[in-house]
């Protein structure tokens, strides 16, 4: 492009408005360039008379008439853009004609920096704008910054590439902050789970994508698909937990358009308030086994939202803490577990939650069935162990001349049955709910109870037990109990039969690093030692974990002999390459 198609560019002459293009032509076909400046200045300065002779008294004062004129601009500007918005705020046919005639005459000048927020305006308040528009903001990098959201949701939704390229940044900001929290060694209060729902869906990430979709179907429909997308790709769970958060923020902001047709929202909404509660009542429990008893024919595709809404971790969370009170009232009141209506629910969500990642990816919609087996064998045996757990706890507070003999005492203290190691081997939900018990038993400071179900828990399904959000909890329950790791015993119970059966996976040296960084001065040194040898992190291990042990290794003072290995590269690429575009989507 040469530089007069670029003077032409201003757009000004479209408009009949003498631009930079009609200077340059003035001037050099003209004999006296200051005269032709000044006749320019005369005829397309403010045409006011009584203006004029104000000019010179500008000029004595020392104020230049390009800074007189350009105030005026802004002034104008700013009055023609609240008269726009004020018109945007009216309905009607009338409207829409009014703006489309304003678009028709300004757009022209859209390149014009000092105009441009007018056209933008203008454009940001018409409904429905023109591709040939449209067309022209895409090709044009700058014009396209300075676009406004609401014209870029008509831009995106035949552009599902250049939405991606938007909304990937977003999820790869949110996937980083939820593994901040997980993986925070400095702050012992950031836990994952404490925040409420509306807490969490108040996130920056959660809101912006919010107002990105506003309320389009389709841009929602296509941010459905970059996550379930995302979710098989990389089998990671806050892609799910996303999934629910922009669902609710949604409904917060009463975006009818969207949360009428997407048929998990009174599921989601039902669900959400039951982990905000803590609590799921006979209602609510009635209105969640209705949303899944009555899924119609036609519409099984609704099961893989559903799944991942289950599978986020929070309501994983919810729904393995809820079971686990339920089989202590259930302890004391001498109930059976299949006799309890409500926990046979939390378990049939469980279940569907724990089979998200095979169901989508096998595209075979349907609910697992529940194993009678986990409610008539594996719960009696899990109860027992809690059952064993609760009298070795009052044994211990009963006077000594009181207790009973110390073979009783062992009998409430031997290996967790074998049933209970059975059915996580084999069962999910088993492994779900032995690893929320070892959690309750941290949470009480029971050392023989953590040590009785920890021996086990290196056989859960698929390694459930070396899951972020699993070790994050159990990690900030223990590092209070620090005093124990003197004992040789609860060394070898959750480092030698636990932990370092899940060494091959990067998240848990970084979760067992953490540990260190508050327990290391109660270890046995020899214990220690073994410990930082066995952490070292080597090529394949995140650039993070390098740097964690490096600092921990001055925080405790020893130096290993060989240097750490060189960090892996990693790649920091978009998540939504080759993301395909949505197909039969599940909002209607």
């Amino acid at each position: 492009m040469n530089p007069s198609q670029k003077i032409a560019l201003s757009g000004l002459e479209e408009v009949n408005v003498p631009g930079p293009l009609f200077l340059k032509a003035a001037l050099s076909e003209c004999d006296d360039p200051l005269k032709a400046i000044e006749t320019f200045q005369v005829e397309n300065g403010i045409l006011l008379p009584s203006l004029r002779p104000m000019l010179p008294l500008l000029d004595l004062h020392g104020v230049r008439r390009l800074d007189f004129h350009t105030s005026v601009l802004e002034e104008l500007r700013d009055k023609l853009i609240a008269h726009i918005n004020e018109l945007g705020a009216k309905e009607g046919r009338q409207r829409d004609l009014k703006l489309k005639e304003l678009l028709v005459k300004s757009f022209p000048v859209v390149r014009v920096k000092a105009l441009r927020p007018v056209v933008m305006c203008i454009l940001r308040n018409t409904p429905h704008i023109e591709d040939k528009y449209l067309r022209i903001l895409v090709r044009d990098r700058e014009l396209y910054q300075d676009t406004d959201t609401e014209v870029k949701r008509q831009i995106w939704r035949d552009n599902q590439s250049l939405f991606g390229d938007e909304v990937s940044p977003l999820l790869s900001q949110y996937i980083r902050e939820k593994e901040h929290i997980l993986f925070d060694h400095l702050n012992l209060n950031n836990l994952f789970f404490t925040p409420t729902p509306k807490v969490r869906r108040q996130g920056e990430v959660v809101q912006k994508l919010a107002h990105m979709i506003g309320n389009s179907v389709k841009l929602y429909d296509m941010v459905l698909q970059f996550l379930r997308t995302l979710f098989l790709r990389t089998r990671n769970v806050h892609y799910c937990t996303l999934r629910a958060e922009l669902l609710m923020a949604l409904h917060d902001l009463e975006v009818q358009d969207i949360i009428s047709v997407d048929p998990c929202h009174k599921f989601t909404w039902c669900l959400d308030a039951c982990i905000r509660e803590k609590n799921v009542d006979m209602k609510r429990s009635r209105e969640l086994q209705g949303f899944l008893d009555n899924i119609k024919r036609g519409q099984e595709q609704v099961l893989g939202d559903l799944s991942m809404t289950l599978c986020d971790p929070y309501a994983i969370n919810f729904l393995a803490t809820s079971a686990i009170k339920i089989l202590q009232h259930l302890i004391n009141n001498e109930g059976m577990p299949r006799e309890n209506l409500i926990l046979v629910l939390l378990l049939r969500m469980l279940a569907l939650g724990l089979s998200a990642w095979v169901m989508i990816d096998s595209q075979d919609f349907k609910e697992p069935k529940l194993d009678s087996q986990v409610v008539t064998k594996f719960l009696p045996a899990l109860m027992s162990l809690m059952v064993d757990d609760q009298v070795r706890h009052l044994h211990s507070k009963l006077p000594p001349d009181e207790r009973e003999s110390a073979i009783t005492t062992i009998e409430h203290s031997g290996p967790a049955p074998d049933a209970v190691e059975a059915y996580i081997q084999e069962n999910a939900v088993a492994s779900i709910l032995a690893m929320y018990y070892t959690l309750h038993t941290a949470r009480q400071k029971d050392r023989v109870g953590i040590l009785r179900v920890m021996a086990i828990l290196a056989s859960c399904k698929d390694d459930r037990a070396y899951e972020d959000p699993f070790l994050h909890s159990l990690i900030a329950l223990i590092i209070p109990m620090s005093e124990e790791f003197a004992n040789e015993d609860f060394c070898t119970g959750l480092f030698d039969e636990f932990l370092f059966a899940g060494l091959t996976r990067d998240n848990v040296t970084r979760h067992m690093l953490k540990l260190l960084w508050y327990i290391h001065q109660k270890l046995p040194q020899a214990r220690l030692m073994t410990l930082m040898k066995a952490l070292q992190p080597t090529a394949q291990h995140h650039e993070s974990v390098h740097k964690l042990y490096e600092n921990l290794q001055k925080r405790v003072g020893t130096l290993t002999q060989e240097p750490p290995a060189e960090p892996m590269e990693t790649d920091f690429d978009s998540p939504l390459k080759s993301v395909p575009t949505p197909g039969p989507h599940y909002v209607s």
